[in-house]
């Protein structure tokens, strides 16, 4: 391979041209350092493995503090020489070189470093070129130049006796004629190369490191085993997404610039030498390909490698030089990275790993402490994308721990520590939605240097108006990796109970509430106190944290934290020796925090995080501890999710997916253009199992990762849409039920206004199992209503009515609704096959009754006990199609099974997928509480009939006789709601006998008003602003 050393500096170029006799005696007999000024060990402390944490501290190739070696030796063999007449010639050949004379030699060296291997093509130019230039560096090094930085280099080893010397004999030129000139000569310059190498001053010379094609990102372990690098000349443009490229096609539009391109396993890179900054990260993917030929690379001597995000062309300095690289690379990546080549199940870009660590949650309270535990965690990097991210939510309640488990008090501990973040928002259209990211960039940049934010899409540019980024990703080290439904921000948190009120006050001993006052722990100032009526002390909110109230009396009554906490669900019920101890001791440290003991009842929602947003979506999110909605007069509106963490090889695939979205949007926005937001890069799967945190209670089992991208949200050639072809497939194949939570059920194809196949799949499936005479069962779990600001008593407004039009569109209403399609072939014996509820939950606030539906934000599909689907992804057209939103799931294949039932026989169910939906019935149908209520058989006609509907109907009708409960199936119009709601619920007329029949009320599930308002056109009235925007935005 053709070597093009980098212009010398002037300084040096003076020495050079003053030493030319020097120079040209090129059998000089050694490089030694005469004097033995310098000592010849490494004084750069090489380590046994390079952190991967180099990635971000790399420095110009010329400096002398760059870090590129392990302790090991650096070993060189020449495999073989390659030498090619006129007549054998494959390679373009000048047509004035006599036939009889031989080319020069190439000689083929196999380099060896600690675990890494790896070739190197070099002409015996090369070597003298390479002495030559070593000899100039060490004559350099003699001269006491007033310079401070070459005084340091000088001076920077203790005095030690001279080293043994490499030697370059005086060879015969590059063309060798006989076999014997080229054997010896091959020894000869064999044993010059490892006697170089041995050599820290020369060896860590930047023009010794390029001729053997190592750079500051050659070692590094978890970038995997080291491919090609070499220096060459790239070509601008020739991405896919519009927009970046120059307009014209004419070599006057191309700018070629030289860079250090790296190639590894999954992907390749090129960096700027004279910062040594990555300067563009291209990912293998399905359309990788290799063209050497002058008609797809349009220049001499060219390389054109494609992608799904760019077509990149190189230019060599010789054809064999182009046809040596290119066949190297693609060597490389076939034998590497062939797994990222190929489209996988479903078309995902990431293919099925087996044996992934893996684990569910169901609600926001276990999610966010196993987030916080992973977190605490991370020593090397952190990505975070949300569609939503509120930095001051508490990630562990109730708060005992000051801030210490605040999601930014977190992030800037482990920046602080050097650990590196980044995060990713959606960048909201403002007028549409009030979640504030601009506040969130702003307060997470304030925090440190090392925590990167990004905003996107910007919409003017990109012309990118109605679709968001939807994932709700979290990626530790790129180990660790939380998928699923839950946005670290307010609102989400919640446990099984879903609570209705929060209206408790914390009050402390009167110990000491932190050890160290800076490190914002709560404050131990006395709040405002106020009554509420009953006799029970509550705390207001301080504007910037919230506090915990100090009391002057040590004690109140005998008070245990421990059985508080187990009546909340938040504490194991079984006996705890030193606990029970410690309580009987009366120890006021009752529980190992950073503050007193905690006596009266734990408020979990702070400030904004106590929210309804049906009845008032959120306003002023800079003041996040001032409340918004009086707790004491309105319930909050409990929240309902389920998330994910997947570990290996599934979690390098996240942080892929992750890398490949934060490199494009810093390509495309130029304000993260700076070298302060850096490339990232994927580490290895080869390194992967290398697990150094593993978040406790996890399932091995086979997983995927899919996705929705596309080219505005990823950057990508052709939109992947995996998750929709995963579900329709899921379904297809199931043998005996799905279950299905999510936030949307908008599908059914009519090819115009709806495009995905899910509905149409789930009406197939029934159709199927009728014709067969098998048992199918279908539920479905969504919101009771659309989660948009408006008061249902009023017929909810056009938001709420156009997202309410499309749900009844697929479940019920129109020639196209999954309903209507069972209808027309199997009567009305759909009833036996599919099931639509949602959830609900009642509670007495200040003394008065008062319920809330619960909103389904789950995305989470569960079929036969062993099959899983959980992400970010609705079901919707926004979120399947591709085009539109982006999301990521994670499909989850039971590999451990465990003896479940199925319509009364064994059955041989997945651990993961059984324990997931057994948590799901038991909590939605209060089995958690009652347990006479079995939901081990999802099939059985008992299950179905005598638990499952009539669990439905009985809380649906409880709910509705107490309260007068919206949406209802006696309301079939806005005209019928006046009448409805005049009539008075229990609750007012008689609330005690309202509370006895509460108290039948079983879990949360309440049958689904199917009939609600379908008299009622719900698309949006003409004239209105939800009429103005494209359908597409509600499908």
């Amino acid at each position: 391979m053709q070597r093009q050393p980098e212009p010398t500096s002037s300084t040096l170029q003076l020495v050079a041209n003053d030493l030319t006799g020097i120079m040209e005696t090129l059998d000089s007999r050694e490089l030694d350092l005469g004097d033995g000024e310098y000592d010849t060990t490494d004084a750069h402390g090489s380590a046994e493995r390079l952190p991967f944490a180099a990635v971000y501290h790399t420095v110009a190739f010329k400096d002398p503090e760059a870090h590129v070696f392990l302790s090991s030796p650096v070993t060189a063999k020449i495999l073989e020489v390659e030498r090619f007449t006129k007549n054998q010639d494959r390679f373009n050949v000048t047509a004035q070189r006599s036939v009889n004379k031989s080319l020069p030699a190439v000689f083929k060296i196999e380099m060896k470093h600690g675990e890494f291997t790896w070739l190197v093509k070099r002409k015996e130019k090369h070597f003298m070129e390479l002495h030559r230039e070593l000899r100039t560096y060490k004559t350099f090094m003699k001269l006491p130049l007033p310079t401070r930085s070459h005084t340091v280099r000088r001076l920077s080893a203790a005095r030690s006796e001279v080293k043994p010397i490499p030697n370059l004999p005086r060879g015969g030129g590059d063309e060798l004629e006989r076999d014997g000139q080229v054997s010896s000569r091959r020894k000869q310059l064999e044993d010059y190369l490892n006697n170089l190498l041995k050599m820290p001053m020369y060896r860590n010379y930047h023009a010794t490191m390029e001729f053997i094609d190592i750079s500051q990102l050659s070692f590094i372990h978890d970038l995997g085993p080291k491919g090609l690098e070499g220096m060459v000349l790239k070509r601008s443009g020739g991405h896919r997404v519009p927009g970046l490229n120059c307009c014209g096609r004419s070599r006057v539009c191309y700018r070629w610039s030289k860079r250090w391109l790296v190639v590894k396993d999954s992907f390749l890179l090129y960096m700027k030498p004279d910062s040594g900054a990555v300067s563009f990260v291209m990912l293998f993917d399905k359309e990788f390909s290799i063209k050497m030929d002058s008609r797809d690379t349009e220049t001499k001597h060219g390389i054109r490698i494609d992608s799904l995000s760019r077509s990149l062309v190189l230019k060599c300095s010789s054809y064999r030089h182009a046809r040596w690289w290119g066949q190297a690379i693609e060597g490389f990546v076939h034998k590497h990275g062939a797994a990222f080549l190929k489209d996988h199940r479903f078309g995902s870009f990431a293919r099925e790993e087996v044996n992934i660590p893996s684990k569910w949650y169901v609600n926001g309270k276990t999610y966010m402490e196993d987030v916080a535990d992973a977190l605490e965690e991370a020593t090397e990097e952190i990505f975070i994308t949300d569609w939503w991210l509120s930095p001051e939510i508490f990630l562990k309640r109730p708060v005992v721990e000051g801030n210490r488990w605040r999601l930014d008090f977190i992030l800037k501990r482990k920046a602080q520590q050097g650990v590196r973040i980044f995060v990713m928002l959606y960048k909201e259209v403002e007028l549409a939605l009030g979640i504030n990211s601009e506040y969130s960039k702003r307060t997470l940049l304030t925090l440190h240097p090392n925590i990167k934010v990004m905003r996107h899409p910007d919409h003017v540019s990109s012309v990118v108006y109605l679709w968001a980024h939807h994932e709700k990703i979290i990626v530790v080290d790129q180990s660790v990796a939380f998928v699923g439904g839950i946005d670290l921000a307010y609102g989400r948190w919640d446990d099984r109970e879903h609570r209705l009120t929060d209206v408790g006050s914390v009050t402390l001993s009167n110990l000491e509430q932190g050890e160290d006052g800076s490190s914002g722990a709560a404050n131990s100032a006395a709040a405002v106190a106020q009554g509420n009526g009953r006799g029970i002390i509550t705390v207001t909110d301080s504007l910037d944290q919230p506090r915990l109230k100090g009391q002057g009396r040590t004690r109140r009554s005998r008070f245990s934290i421990r059985r508080h906490l187990q009546k909340h669900g938040l504490a194991h019920a079984d006996s705890d020796s030193k606990l029970e101890e410690a309580e009987r001791s009366c120890s006021t440290h009752s529980l190992p925090t950073d503050v007193g003991a905690l006596l009266g009842n734990t408020r979990f929602w702070h400030g904004k995080d106590y929210c309804n947003f049906v009845y008032k979506d959120w306003i002023q999110l800079e003041k996040p501890f001032a409340d918004f909605i009086d707790r004491h007069t309105t319930p909050r509106m409990p929240w309902h999710d389920i998330s994910s963490v997947v570990h290996g090889k599934a979690a390098r695939d996240v942080a892929r997916h992750f890398i490949q979205r934060w490199n494009f949007t810093k390509l495309v926005k130029p304000k993260y253009r700076s070298l302060s937001y850096p490339y990232l890069l994927p580490k290895s799967h080869t390194t992967a199992a290398e697990q150094r945190y593993q978040v406790p209670g996890c399932t091995p089992a086979r997983v995927q990762i899919l996705r929705s991208a596309s080219d505005w949200s990823a950057g990508i050639k052709y939109h992947e849409e995996s998750i929709h072809n995963a579900y329709v497939h899921v379904i297809q194949s199931s043998r005996h039920f799905v279950y299905i939570e999510n936030q949307f059920f908008i599908s059914c194809a009519d090819n115009k206004h709806v495009f995905n196949k899910i509905g149409d799949a789930i009406a197939e499936r029934i159709i199927r199992a009728h014709k067969e005479g098998k048992k199918y069962r279908v539920y479905v779990v969504t919101p009771l209503l659309p989660g948009f600001e408006g008061d249902i008593n009023t017929g909810g407004g056009s938001a709420i009515q156009a997202v309410m039009h499309f749900n009844y569109r697929t479940m019920n209403r129109g020639e196209h609704s999954i309903i209507s399609q069972l209808q027309r072939a199997i009567g009305d014996t759909w009833m036996n096959y599919i099931s639509i509820a949602g959830l609900r939950t009642h509670a007495e606030l200040e003394g008065k009754l008062v319920t809330e539906l619960i909103y389904v934000h789950s995305k989470m599909l569960i079929a036969d006990d062993n099959t899983v689907i959980i992400g970010s992804a609705n079901i919707n057209d926004r979120s399947m199609l591709g085009k539109r939103d982006s999301e990521v799931a994670v499909i989850v294949e039971d590999s451990e099974t465990v003896t479940g039932v199925m319509d009364g026989q064994e059955y041989q169910a997945g651990k993961y997928a059984l324990q997931l939906r057994l948590e799901c019935f038991r909590m939605i149908l209060g089995a958690n509480t009652d347990t006479s209520i079995d939901v081990s058989d999802p099939v059985s006609d008992h299950f179905y009939k005598e638990i499952w509907m009539s669990t439905c109907a009985r809380n649906a009708a409880i709910y509705q006789k107490v309260f007068r409960s919206l949406p209802s199936s006696d309301v079939r119009s806005i005209v019928d709601l006046e009448g409805y709601l005049a009539e008075p619920g229990l609750d007012k007329e008689d609330p005690d006998r309202a509370r006895e029949e509460l108290q039948r009320v079983r879990g949360f599930l309440v049958q689904f008003p199917l009939q609600f308002l379908c008299e009622q056109n719900l698309l949006p009235p003409i004239g209105s602003k939800e009429a103005m925007v494209p359908m597409e935005v509600w499908t």
